[in-house]
């Protein structure tokens, strides 16, 4: 069995709208899944997964109206890597996929706002299992209720 090396970290990012909520899907090298990436040195997966969304879609407003749970992908590239998720609502639409600077262009392709059904037959196995949580989630508090909880408490 292989030892987890590295961990990335990512948000799921959801918007309500009239059909119902919407989750952000960014494509890279064919494939969808969430903004995500790597964490720096003094970082926990939290910073990582804010900074990520931002300088990957210029979003910067994330309200984690549900809290700070995540949800850990299971092992992929070999079994040596995992995801951390976490749920946040924007109210922010117009997404930038911003210039890397070390790369000399955008890590994405594509981004794309769309409902569970549309999204989750773009979505391999593993990223199939992060959007089943968040729907959960989504559907598990009534509207009304969600407020943002300090991760401090």
């Amino acid at each position: 069995m292989n030892q987890i090396t590295d961990i990335s970290a990512g948000v799921v990012i959801v918007r309500h709208e009239v059909d119902g909520w919407n989750f952000l899907l960014l494509q890279s090298f064919g494939y969808w899944d969430f903004p995500k990436g790597g964490i720096e040195a003094g970082e926990n997966t939290l910073e990582a997964a804010i900074r990520e969304v931002q300088e990957e879609t210029s979003i910067t407003e994330l309200n984690f109206n549900w809290g700070y749970e995540y949800f850990e992908s299971k092992p992929y590239k070999e079994g040596s890597k995992i995801a951390r998720y976490y749920i946040a609502e924007t109210p922010q639409k117009r997404v930038e996929l911003l210039v890397n600077p070390q790369l000399g262009h955008a890590e994405h392709e594509a981004y794309q706002w769309m409902n569970y059904q549309e999204a989750y037959p773009k979505l391999s196995t593993r990223v199939r299992h992060v959007i089943t949580w968040a729907r959960g989630i989504l559907e598990a508090i009534p509207e009304g209720r969600r407020t943002t909880t300090d991760p401090t408490l």
